[in-house]
């Protein structure tokens, strides 16, 4: 591909991720001021200035908005982790590689408060969260495990391999490693919101992961 062609390319992706954002914005926003039930896609669309017809080009269903406010987050992570140098351990790979995607975390902490307020108050968009959460979990799972050296062998069947199979074919390290950093970024994010007159969220992250690391040892007073 020429440089032009991949610029162009890197436009084109970055206008995707704009506009998903975008989508996914609006309707959190609206939800939290007028309820869930009360939301409908045109709304939505006309508040991110697009067409009902390009919400379509994003989400499957109203409700699929509500639910994950990046879908591509995971796959940053990911990336990111794969490529850390080797040097670095599994837990400070996947921190260094949270750290990354969190970078912007103090600027989007409303649309957080706001998110979680919404999930809270829609019990079946807080089941549909907990699936995405799922799957994502899975994923950075056998990213870990492909650091490791040890990618997961998903036996043979009739059909790609579901949820449990791909669960149940990882190793207890990566999916402890990859349900303890979910818990990490979901603690440090409330953590850091309850108290935001004391360290920036930033050196909360870090704090979190370095107790990890250190095996939590309890405080000394």
């Amino acid at each position: 591909m020429s440089e032009r062609g991949a610029a162009e390319g890197g436009l084109r992706e970055r206008k995707k991720r704009a506009t998903r954002a975008a989508l996914a914005e609006a309707a959190i926003r609206l939800a939290a001021e007028h309820g869930v039930d009360k939301v409908t896609v045109e709304a939505i669309s006309a508040a991110a200035g697009v067409s009902e017809r390009t919400f379509f080009n994003y989400f499957d269903t109203r409700d699929d908005a509500f639910v994950v406010i990046d879908s591509e987050a995971t796959d940053r992570v990911r990336a990111a982790l794969l490529a850390a140098p080797s040097e670095l351990s599994p837990l400070e790979a996947l921190r260094d590689a949270l750290a990354a995607e969190l970078a912007g975390a103090e600027q989007d902490h409303e649309l957080w408060g706001l998110h979680a307020g919404v999930l809270r108050s829609a019990p079946h968009l807080l089941v549909r969260s907990l699936g995405a959460h799922m799957a994502d979990e899975t994923a950075l799972a056998e990213a870990v495990a492909t650091r490791l050296g040890t990618p997961v062998a998903v036996p043979d069947g009739a059909g790609p391999p579901g949820e449990e199979e791909r669960r149940a074919a990882l190793e207890l390290y990566p999916r402890l490693l990859a349900a303890l950093a979910h818990t990490a970024v979901r603690v440090g994010v409330e953590h850091w919101c309850s108290r935001r007159e004391g360290d920036s969220f930033a050196e909360v992250f870090q704090q979190v992961f370095t107790l990890l690391a250190a095996g939590l040892p309890a405080p000394t007073r």
